[in-house]
């Protein structure tokens, strides 16, 4: 008599680069709060120094700013690759994706957030820290939206090559907008918390809004243009070693910019949609 066989537990060996990796982005996105409490730590002691060693310490609270923010980036980096390499290695899990969408509420949301506030919110306590929260708690929302829908046969912006409202990591980037442009520009005005509060609830709305934005994965190149897409790639990759705050000031920009844009897409094929469903309940021949 033959033993039945008993199912397999745990993780597959090919599930375990994917799931490292996506620690690694939950690991950078919180190194980014530490270099941020460090950075407001030696504001405070700033107030104590004179001449060389006031002009030493601040140039290091800028490099620490700098690096809060650089590692939440790394964190969206390593995000846009972690479930490419478990669809290529076939290790996708469920454990995988709610890793995934752990790591990115916390490396988008609850991180930017505490360094925002840290950086600038925090001098105006209470509509500043609830700008923080909505950032945070928004993108756990957002999240928490995506897993709900993620087994659902109908969603009109995703089988139209389209995503609902703005994905957590770019939703981070445009928060952090303010600290981009203040890296390159020192304008002191972009770190008023009247101009980040504001900014930073605009960004955590358009996380939760049911908006129809670009989804990277349904873009498809014509032939004829691909050289020309790469030599755009390697200027940007060029832009972003050489000058990169203003580099991802200007992504960030033009993204924001594209949003009318795609609304304005999704909204064409939504029309023919419904022209496509009016023709085939009278009968008549879909229209092309």
């Amino acid at each position: 008599m033959r033993r039945p066989v008993r199912p397999r537990r745990g993780l597959p060996l090919r599930a375990v680069a994917p799931n490292a990796i996506t620690a690694l982005a939950l690991c950078s996105g919180l190194s980014g709060v530490q270099f941020a409490i460090k950075a407001r730590m030696m504001e405070n002691d700033l107030l104590l120094q004179r001449g060389a060693e006031y002009a030493a310490l601040h140039d290091r609270i800028g490099t620490h700013w700098q690096l809060a923010v650089m590692f939440v980036l790394i964190a969206g980096l390593l995000d846009g690759i972690d479930g490419r390499i478990a669809r290529l290695l076939h290790g996708q899990s469920r454990f995988g994706a709610e890793l995934d969408s752990l790591a990115d509420a916390i490396s988008f949301g609850v991180s930017p957030a505490l360094i925002l506030y840290l950086w600038s919110l925090s001098s105006l306590p209470r509509f500043g820290w609830i700008a923080a929260l909505m950032l945070a708690v928004f993108a756990a929302l957002r999240l928490a939206r995506f897993n709900a829908a993620i087994d659902s046969d109908e969603q009109p912006h995703k089988s139209a090559g389209f995503l609902t409202g703005v994905p957590a990591p770019a939703g981070a980037g445009l928060a952090l907008l303010p600290m981009f442009l203040w890296f390159w520009t020192d304008e002191p005005l972009l770190r008023s918390s009247y101009v980040v509060a504001p900014w930073t609830a605009f960004a955590a709305i358009l996380m939760v809004s049911s908006i129809a934005t670009w989804s990277w994965g349904s873009l498809r190149l014509r032939r004829n243009i691909r050289f020309e897409a790469l030599a755009v790639v390697v200027i940007i990759a060029a832009a972003a070693v050489t000058a990169p705050w203003h580099t991802v000031s200007a992504i960030s920009i033009a993204y924001l910019l594209a949003i009318p844009f795609s609304i304005a897409a999704y909204g064409k094929v939504k029309r023919l949609r419904a022209k496509t469903r009016v023709t085939s309940v009278q009968g008549l021949p879909p229209i092309a």
